[in-house]
């Protein structure tokens, strides 16, 4: 058995895939307040489609991240809330929005120099 803690099939990589999708983390981080219906979710994160969100839910959901509950009555309401588990995603999360507060002006300032660099004529 290997100890190298990012082969395919390793804990951590499983770790690092679950926050490399871009709407993973923002919905967990946006149900950290609380239940909210896909309709409040849209409002809240911006940007985001009803058909991408839902594909999100139900990912989270499939990974135990995320519990979807359905209240009875007419019209019927479904709220999603994180679990146990996914509150423990909620730190990890917040140190990784903290340090692109403090260096994200250091990596777009590197982007741009890129792209300036390859755009410009050769001579």
């Amino acid at each position: 058995m290997t100890t190298d803690a990012f082969l395919a099939d390793c804990r951590a990589r499983l770790a690092f895939d679950l926050l490399s999708n871009t709407w993973n983390p923002v919905v967990l981080w946006a149900l950290r307040v609380g239940p909210r219906r896909p309709v409040e979710l849209r409002e809240q994160i911006g940007g985001i489609s009803s058909k991408v969100l839902t594909e999100t839910l139900r990912r989270l959901q499939s990974k135990g991240l995320v519990d979807r509950q359905e209240h009875p009555g007419a019209p019927s309401r479904v709220e999603y809330r994180l679990t146990t588990l996914g509150r423990t995603l909620l730190a990890p999360i917040d140190a990784v929005g903290a340090w692109g507060f403090e260096h994200g002006d250091e990596v777009m300032a590197a982007q741009e120099a890129e792209c300036t660099t390859t755009e410009s004529p050769s001579e």
